[in-house]
């Protein structure tokens, strides 16, 4: 497909992905010369259509973005009132005092939020200051320049077959050049995938470590409804099986917004992170909560764990990385549009002093810079070792060391156990299926719990079924001679979707289905495969989930 010959446009700077980060370096470069011609490109059918956080949001980047969001209508009003923190057992529950934790654990002054309805009030403000915005334009490759440099993209390539090839209906798409790329594309993007592995930007650096996070969106008894209430749970169901917890926001309009987080450096390959979220909402404690609710959304994705030492260079010959994309979650907190924010801001800053200089298609080494040093970089490095001690003692262990950790780098600046580091990637943690129990899963009610195809329903995902699989297999043997045979296939188990099955006759070899169809987009799969053989790429434009409040 190489000889393609495609219409290209030229624009000052080519953003990917209208998520919080790519949204506030296009509104910070528009704030900062008006006259720059500027083009945000979307995959999702519409602005926060792929767009799932938690999320109690942290608004000290959009204080620095755009100081009058109140008075502009931003929909973030449902202030935190109250924060509970709980160790959860089979049957029971034990509160966590918040007096001991740190001051940065502490929610005043942060909003219980829908990210998706924050992002579309985004676009809506960047349109207004002349950004173009294009929903429904998948990005599908990169475009090089002369020197190595990227200088654009591929977008809005449609109507090609199963097999690759250009059917009757085929668009080429168009190349979209600019001074400089911002990729923006969230967790594991392919397009920043391609630029860390092609400039060596994780040398020198952890590996990136992620979670796969679900959620859920309920209409509960306004009765039981609090609010502005934040609560946060470990243990149960999870136990040492994983890491990884639960939280319940609630939201406007008797809407909790309740997910659940599974660290994705699970040894047992049988672990099913989908069946563990539908347990926790038996807990009593959660039962009693949704008792008479119902659920009206679902999504999932995976989430970047890594913290300060697993972040790549953020720059590269033509462009950078914001946000997701270099892995800026604050994992304690559970917060990362805060830092997404600001990550786009200082960009969107490095981009103006380069054009100024009569610069372009260069490293923006300014903005590495800030990213390491600046803002982000204080929020992530008083954090940076609460991960990895989880990692290697554990929850109970974790919580104390996590904690005093904590503590002696928000009172000196200092930590004791210097910068501690991950260790394997998640997919080289996963064990062989042998060494490991077989773990009994209650089948869900269909009040509280559901299988996975009829939660994927009410995550509106589509996609065009004549295209080529975005789920692609490296080697489809490998699937069954490895993934199945030595790891139990667990892709039919860690997907919260259904994408992946094995199906066949006892005593034969298994056939292996990629139901691309069901796919939410959260990549866990190219992140957790033992293997590494699938990769996950963009499908069609407007393809995917279609969430809305989430």
């Amino acid at each position: 497909m190489s000889n393609i010959e495609r219409e290209t446009m030229e624009y000052d700077v080519v953003i990917v992905g209208a998520g919080p980060a790519g949204l506030s370096a296009a509104i910070r470069l528009k704030q900062l010369d008006a006259d720059l011609n500027i083009v945000v490109l979307e995959k999702g059918s519409e602005v926060g259509a792929h767009i799932l956080s938690g999320a109690v949001l942290d608004p000290c980047g959009l204080d620095a973005l755009m100081p009058d969001w109140k008075t502009r209508g931003a929909p973030i009003k449902t202030k935190v009132k109250k924060d509970n923190f709980y160790m959860l057992g089979e049957a029971g529950h034990l509160r966590i005092p918040n007096f001991p934790m740190p001051p940065l654990m502490n929610n005043h002054g942060n909003y219980i939020v829908s990210m998706g309805n924050v992002c579309r009030w985004m676009a809506e403000q960047a349109e207004e200051m002349g950004v173009e915005i294009f929903p429904g334009m998948a990005c599908s490759e990169l475009v090089y320049g002369g020197t190595g440099e990227v200088k654009g993209v591929v977008a809005g390539e449609f109507g090609k077959n199963p097999d690759g090839t250009p059917s009757e209906g085929y668009e080429p798409g168009m190349e979209l050049h600019g001074k400089y790329v911002l990729l923006s594309e969230g967790v594991r993007g392919s397009l920043a995938k391609e630029v860390i592995a092609k400039y060596d930007l994780c040398a020198g650096r952890e590996p990136q470590k992620f979670g796969l996070g679900m959620k859920e969106v309920w209409e509960i008894d306004p009765e039981k409804h609090k609010e502005g209430t934040v609560t946060h749970t470990m243990g149960w169901p999870l136990g040492g099986k994983a890491g990884g917890g639960a939280f319940i926001y609630h939201a406007e309009n008797n809407q909790v917004f309740i997910g659940f987080v599974v660290h994705l450096n699970y040894k047992n390959p049988n672990l099913f992170p989908y069946m563990e979220f539908q347990q926790f909402k038996h807990h009593p404690m959660v039962a009693d909560l949704l008792k008479g609710g119902k659920r009206v959304a679902y999504g999932a994705r995976a989430i970047s764990e890594g913290g300060y030492q697993s972040m790549p260079k953020s720059a590269f010959p033509g462009g950078a990385l914001l946000g997701c994309s270099v892995g800026l979650v604050n994992v304690p907190r559970i917060k990362g549009n805060h830092n997404a924010m600001l990550s786009g801001k200082a960009a969107a800053e490095a981009v103006i002093a380069a054009l100024k200089d009569g610069r372009s298609g260069d490293t923006l080494e300014a903005y590495e810079a800030e990213l390491r040093t600046g803002a982000v970089a204080k929020d992530l490095k008083r954090v940076r070792n609460v991960k990895p001690l989880w990692s290697k003692f554990g929850l109970s262990a974790s919580l104390a060391l996590g904690g005093f950790d904590m503590w002696t780098n928000t009172l000196f600046g200092v930590s004791l156990f210097g910068t501690l580091k991950h260790g394997k990637a998640d997919a080289e943690a996963t064990g062989k299926a042998a060494d490991y129990p077989m773990i009994d899963y209650p089948k869900p009610d269909g009040v509280l719990s559901f299988d996975r195809l009829t939660n994927v329903s009410f995550a509106a995902t589509n996609h065009e079924e004549s295209q080529p699989s975005h789920l692609r297999l490296k080697d489809p043997r490998v699937a069954v001679d490895v993934d199945y045979a030595v790891y139990g296939g667990p892709s039919a188990r860690y997907c919260p979707a259904g994408v992946y099955e094995y199906v066949g006759e006892a005593g034969s070899d298994p056939k292996f289905v990629v139901n691309f169809q069901n796919c939410v987009h959260c990549k866990t799969c190219d992140i957790k495969e033992a293997s590494q053989n699938i990769t996950w790429t963009v499908p069609q434009g407007g393809d995917g989930p279609n969430y809305g409040n989430m």
